[in-house]
């Protein structure tokens, strides 16, 4: 028997609740109400309203009347003794917070730095080696590649999946979760090694000995990256300094005091860092189950898993993507060079970009301090203003906005000051390596390090997006930003010179930091409609 009316309003009205408690203003209504999969032809067919905002409107004022009302995060709120921040929270101690959180968005990517370091003093790290020729320098960073664009979707599918149960509390969930992810990218990394052995079978664009060396080195890659992954979300990020240290420290003795091949030597020391992390989650995810009670226990629902996990997914991949395009297509351009086989290492590109990446390295510490400031903000300003005062908390969540860009230019200058020191000074890049950098490795790095620096601030504002679950902008962007890499990329790499690939990357990266910057500060406009659909 079909519902009347009044029971389907009755019906909505107890989801509302159930979903904001007290909602803060009338567009929270009709956002929820929007989300429920309702329209506005149903508010005239089953409810007799108008349109959405009309019985919005009455729903508002209804629940306004109502002076105790709480939906079940709010409750979970109470169970965990949350206490209202206070205003020194964000002003008093807002110098110590930047330098902590900025030190430690630095010190998260030491395992970074410890390569860099050990490949300027050893000539080795974990999985590279000057060395190596062309022939094997293609093969190793053929493999990274791989192994980092075949995970990098399950990386951020952790991130945004695993995340979800464990700041709920659900531990058994959070464990089951991340092992099906872990699994899952696993397989994939197969797959992808199938598909190319058997592309290569019959093209033969590769001895088969080269294809194998690939795949090691991109299934060790990805499943390194895999177990890591968790260790960010659970905040146990110590311990991928302490995996990542270990296998360099294998990897540097079996090199100096043994005389096993250069391969073995890297791939005992990925397998030793992966063994430590994977039982290290181990260990946690038992020893947390064990002696803690989560405050829910939810089943998973596979379709809406899905579903909030599809963008995230392409994001990542398309991230990593975008990230190697250029160098995919400069190294298999035939301007003026004989290539060998279709995709061949050139030093001096490779050079040129590693030193560019810098600039997005050594931001990490802003982009950590920004978003931890905006979610204190954020927090604080709707808990101090009443929700007729809802317009300044978008203004002064803007102004903090602002506040962030000023302080990731004034860094971004400090980086360009430093890298210029290690391109043109005798104790930059020349005393590391004991040769001069080529004219082509300058040129690389100048356009790549604007682009890194473009592509960076793109990163920053879909860390702002993400924040409330706004994930299908992001998507939007990054792919039409690989696109437009792929093709001025192609375009400039065929018919001027090879190292030219980088405009595209650099031309990319500056329509992904506008189309981000204009959806982030119409997001700003609207903050307050965000927040709420997003809980």
């Amino acid at each position: 028997m079909p519902m009347n009316r009044e029971d389907l309003l009755d019906k909505l009205i107890n989801s509302i609740k159930e979903r904001n408690g007290k909602p803060v203003n009338l567009r929270v209504v009709a956002a929820t109400i929007e989300s429920l999969g309702i329209r506005d032809v149903d508010i005239v067919n089953d409810y007799g309203f108008d349109s959405i905002f009309d019985i919005a409107e009455y729903i508002f004022n209804l629940l306004n009347q109502q002076s105790e009302l709480k939906n079940k995060y709010q409750k979970a709120a109470d169970v965990k003794n949350l206490q209202k921040i206070s205003l020194n929270a964000y002003t008093s101690v807002k110098q110590k917070m930047f330098v902590k959180e900025y030190s430690t968005g630095i010190f998260h990517l030491f395992p970074v730095f410890l390569q860099v370091i050990s490949i300027i003093i050893f000539g080795i790290s974990l999985w590279t080696y000057t060395g190596f020729n062309n022939l094997q320098s293609t093969a190793v960073v053929l493999g990274v590649i791989i192994g980092l664009v075949t995970t990098g979707g399950f990386v951020q599918v952790i991130g945004k999946q695993v995340s979800f149960y464990w700041y709920n509390e659900d531990y058994l969930m959070t464990r089951r979760t991340t092992q099906k992810i872990l699994i899952t990218g696993i397989k994939s990394l197969v797959v992808t090694f199938l598909i190319i052995a058997g592309l290569n079978f019959f093209i033969h664009l590769y001895p088969y000995q080269f294809v194998l060396i690939v795949f090691i080195y991109s299934f060790l890659i990805g499943v390194l990256l895999l177990v890591l992954s968790p260790l960010y979300t659970i905040k146990q990020r110590w311990v991928i300094s302490v995996a990542i240290v270990a296998g360099t420290a294998i990897t540097l003795s079996l090199y100096f005091f043994t005389a096993i091949s250069i391969y073995f030597v890297h791939w005992i020391g990925i397998v030793i860092s992966i063994a430590i992390s994977s039982t290290y989650l181990h260990y946690f995810f038992k020893k947390t189950i064990t002696t803690k009670k989560g405050l829910y226990n939810a089943t998973p629902k596979m379709m809406l898993s899905v579903y909030r996990s599809f963008n995230y997914f392409f994001y990542g991949i398309l991230i990593y993507a975008f990230i190697f395009t250029d160098r995919i297509l400069a190294w298999s351009s035939t301007l003026n060079r004989n290539l060998p086989y279709v995709v061949y290492y050139e030093k001096d590109y490779e050079i040129g970009m590693d030193l560019a990446i810098l600039v997005f390295f050594l931001l990490a510490g802003v982009l950590e301090y920004s978003i931890a400031s905006f979610s204190r903000n954020m927090d604080y300003w709707q808990r101090k203003l009443k929700y007729n005062k809802i317009e300044l908390f978008n203004v002064n969540m803007k102004k903090l906005y602002f506040k962030h860009l000023r302080l990731f230019f004034i860094s971004a200058l400090v980086i360009g000051i430093l890298l210029y020191g290690i391109i043109t000074k005798p104790w930059g890049y020349q005393a590391g390596f004991d040769e001069n950098l080529s004219a082509v490795s300058i040129n690389v790095c100048l356009i790549g390090s604007f682009g890194y620096l473009f592509f960076t601030l793109g990163m920053l504002n879909v860390l702002y997006l993400y924040t409330l679950n706004q994930h299908k902008k992001p998507l939007i962007g990054i792919l039409i930003a690989f696109f437009i890499n792929l093709f001025v990329g192609i375009l400039l790499s065929r018919t001027v010179s090879y190292e030219y690939s980088s405009i595209g990357m650099l031309i990319g990266s500056l329509f992904f930091m506008l189309y981000t910057t204009k959806t982030t500060i119409a997001y700003f406009k609207n903050l307050d409609y965000y927040f709420y659909a997003a809980y």
